[in-house]
């Protein structure tokens, strides 16, 4: 299958209206908030009033000393009702709307790798920083002078409630410095986001000509190294410009170690990087099953910091991925496939298991045909989201480390790229005029020629020249694999072992 890194430039969200400095306090001789009755006290009694109220029990006989009248008792004042104090807290209703892996540019960065119905890497998008109250996102900025208005109108109502209620109020409010003190259990998903978000970074890549995009990327080591997309990168390649910003909002310069087209893997290094990075734990793709719980990390259209979750969907999902220009050369994978949401900007990001130990490396999504962000035309996550394993991503990332260029296992042999079902076709000729099977290579050593049609690869069913390819490259050089292939209309099964290509063709 083919699907497109995501990512288009991303228009600016519009302003909202001010806040105001400040909220103006009611009075407490102001009417009472609307909906509440006002305390009422008992009216006083008149100065003229009879000392005994009517109907009571007059005294009779004289008094013990003889006089007449008797004394009548003193009236004792007259007490004031006591005040039923009223508290009432008046919220104020606020909405706020989520923004949607762009080139996972990666995803939303620059442009991310696709084929035909998938997203587009994308120019850059600086996410405005955001407001106190607001939380960010294309939908969110269109809503932010509702979500003042809620705010200023709780203020205002907790400001009323607060001047009439002289009495004692049995509200309990929650101290906002609370919310950091509560501790998620181990295992959950925000404790797993609140130990990994540390070691990711947002990576904005620039090229000479000004075109850039914002991707996504994590520590792979204590050394400064961080693992992204290529395609995150591909803008700053032969001088351009690239920063990584870590969530506390530490920024650093950053340079290109090595990047493979081919794997969409690169690999960067901060300059001057702290002495406190935190590397990522690995986890075993291989050990990966259909169903288990995922979480991806990212910066989804220029959201920095983003965390979605979800599960995996399938594994060994062949996907070839470009920019779906007529230039561009595709990258394949044999991926994991999630539903967790993963738009432009995702790209190069962590795919991490419930334990929080990388998985994967998002990197391309499918999308629908047509945009749906607005004028951009921008296509979004319909819940088909490819990562590139990681056991396959940290070998590719060792050798750029240690080679500056990437190593890719081959058999030796050009294959049909077009879409089909019946395997991988060894084509009549290979690129550029060579032939279609190296001489010497792994694939003549086994005995195969052109036209035979590569069925399995081990036990991988093998339907197209791109699956063939991306489970090739799962492997390394040296791998003993072996090959089933139809001649003739006859099966046939070899041996062979895999042979090593360096750099990018």
């Amino acid at each position: 299958m083919s699907t497109e890194n995501e990512g288009n430039e991303v228009p600016p969200a519009p302003s909202a209206p001010p806040v105001p400095v400040a909220s103006p306090a009611a009075s407490p001789q102001g009417p009472a908030p609307e909906g509440n009755a006002p305390t009422t006290p008992l009216p006083q009694v008149p100065e003229d009033a009879p000392a005994t109220p009517a109907g009571a029990p007059q005294a009779s006989g004289p008094a013990p000393d003889g006089s007449w009248p008797p004394p009548q008792p003193a009236t004792p004042p007259h007490a004031e009702a006591p005040a039923y104090g009223e508290s009432a807290a008046y919220a104020g209703a606020g909405a706020a709307g989520a923004g949607g892996f762009g080139g996972t540019g990666g995803y939303g960065g620059p442009g991310g790798p696709g084929g035909p119905g998938g997203p587009v890497w994308g120019a850059s998008y600086q996410q405005p920083a955001p407001k106190p109250r607001g939380r960010g996102g294309l939908v969110a900025a269109v809503l932010v002078a509702a979500l003042v208005a809620g705010g200023l109108g709780g203020g205002l109502g907790y400001t009323l409630a607060k001047d009439h209620d002289d009495s004692g109020s049995t509200t309990v409010s929650a101290s906002d410095g609370n919310a950091s003190q509560v501790k998620r259990a181990p295992g959950t998903i925000a404790n797993v986001a609140a130990k990994s978000l540390p070691s990711t970074v947002t990576i904005e890549a620039e090229g000479t000509n000004g075109d850039g995009g914002t991707g996504t990327g994590f520590v792979f080591d204590t050394q400064g190294h961080i693992i992204t997309n290529n395609h995150v990168v591909a803008d700053a390649l032969d001088g351009g410009k690239l920063t990584a910003t870590f969530p506390n909002g530490r920024k650093y310069d950053a340079e290109v170690v090595g990047h493979a087209q081919g794997y969409d893997v690169a690999v960067i290094k901060l300059k001057n990087p702290p002495s406190d990075l935190k590397p990522l734990a690995l986890g075993d793709s291989d050990k990966v099953a259909v169903g288990d719980e995922t979480i991806a990390i990212g910066a989804p259209f220029g959201l920095s910091n983003t965390v979605t979750t979800g599960i995996i969907s399938a594994k060994n999902r062949p996907v070839a991925s470009s920019d779906g220009s007529a230039t561009s050369k595709a990258s394949y994978m044999s991926a994991l496939q999630t539903d967790a949401s993963i738009n432009p900007g995702n790209s190069g990001g962590p795919l991490l298991d419930a334990s929080g130990a990388v998985i994967g490396i998002n990197s391309a999504i499918q999308s629908s045909s047509s945009g749906s962000f607005g004028s951009s035309g921008q296509s979004g996550s319909i819940g088909l989201g490819f990562a590139i394993p990681i056991n396959q991503a940290k070998y590719v990332a060792q050798q750029l480390i240690k080679n500056g260029k990437p190593v890719y296992a081959k058999i030796g042999a050009s294959v049909s790229l077009e879409d089909s079902s019946g395997g991988a076709k060894i084509t009549d000729q290979g690129a550029a005029g060579a032939a279609a099977v190296e001489s010497g290579g792994p694939a003549d050593k086994a005995g195969l020629k052109p036209g035979d049609v590569i069925t399995k690869l081990d036990d991988m069913v093998i339907d197209s020249g791109p699956t063939l390819i991306g489970e090739i490259w799962t492997h390394k050089p040296g791998d003993k694999v072996t090959i089933t292939y139809k001649r003739g209309g006859q099966e046939h099964t070899v041996d062979l072992t895999l042979g090593s290509r360096a750099g990018d063709s």
